[in-house]
């Protein structure tokens, strides 16, 4: 029972990132059952069971809230299923970690420029915003799902930042899609992992535990998108994205913790003081605002 009531709460913290952020439900929670002694590929099953409804929450959530928007919803969802039941089928019999690393420093690039294009470019989302094609949107969709099933979890993180890194995009709405569609593609990969590995592989009581806390955290995380402002939230989604695959590159390598830790310490402090700032300057230019309203009444 403090197993199930421990695993609820992970399931809880997982989803209100993943909700407010678009990202880290599934690395979440596959990273703790990897811990606990669980194979890869019974890791990422057991996860992507429980996403299949934690995700249906997050997105009626998120339509309510008017957070998503449908037609790039429906383009995303048919390569990201036939990606995600293919990376299920791939992790069943391969464990695929090595890959996560070159996903890893593509993802760091990826979170610096849409850092850089939010934090400096004022107009970022003023652009004119071209449509985005099938081109796009296809192997976007693929390779997401195919990542978000053979590494358990890669659906947010690739997805999220490869939409915001776009002109035009509004993180909320991005952030709203993004959880909306991981839906399809979770039943997708839950598919997979049932034809390759069985149900018997799946550990139930596990995947409710997280299932549970997912459940109770979508509606609150919906809110927090739909309350930030976009600034805070596109910084808040780069830094965790640097930081979180930081950590993944750092796995692989054999350099002391002696220098690690000082890194670590440094991007920390580094992305809240950017949060800090880019906080006021949104405060500052609210306040801009409104005040030739309280002069002219």
């Amino acid at each position: 029972m403090e197993r199930f009531i421990i695993l609820a709460l992970v399931g809880l913290a997982a989803q209100l990132v993943d909700g407010a952020l678009g990202m880290g439900y599934g690395l979440t929670s596959t990273t703790l059952l990897l811990t606990a002694g669980i194979a890869p590929a019974v890791a990422s099953a057991s996860v992507h069971m429980a996403e299949v409804v934690t995700t249906a929450a997050s997105g009626a959530s998120h339509i309510r809230f008017g957070n998503v928007d449908k037609t790039m919803v429906k383009k995303l969802i048919i390569p990201g299923s036939i990606g995600a039941f293919s990376g299920a089928t791939f992790l069943s019999h391969l464990t695929g970690n090595y890959v996560r690393l070159y996903v890893s420093i593509f993802l760091i690039l990826l979170g610096i420029y849409i850092l850089a294009r939010f934090l400096w470019l004022r107009d970022a989302q003023k652009q004119e915003h071209k449509a985005l094609t099938n081109k796009f949107y296809v192997p976007l969709g693929f390779v997401a799902g195919f990542f978000d099933a053979s590494g358990g979890g890669g659906w947010g993180p690739i997805a999220t930042p490869a939409l915001l890194s776009q002109k035009g995009m509004i993180p909320r709405k991005v952030i709203g899609t993004v959880n909306t569609s991981e839906f399809a593609i979770a039943l997708s990969a839950t598919a997979g992992f049932m034809l390759s590995l069985g149900p018997s592989k799946i550990n139930w009581l596990w995947a409710g535990a997280i299932m549970l806390g997912g459940i109770i955290a979508a509606p609150i995380a919906a809110w927090i998108v739909k309350s930030l402002p976009t600034k805070i939230l596109a910084v808040i989604v780069s830094g965790m994205l640097i930081f979180t695959n930081v950590r993944t590159v750092f796995s692989y390598s054999d350099i002391s913790m002696d220098i690690i830790l000082p890194v670590y310490a440094f991007l920390i402090a580094a992305w809240l003081y950017i949060v800090y700032y880019v906080a006021q300057r949104e405060k500052n230019s609210s306040m801009a605002v409104s005040e030739p309203k309280r002069k002219t009444s």
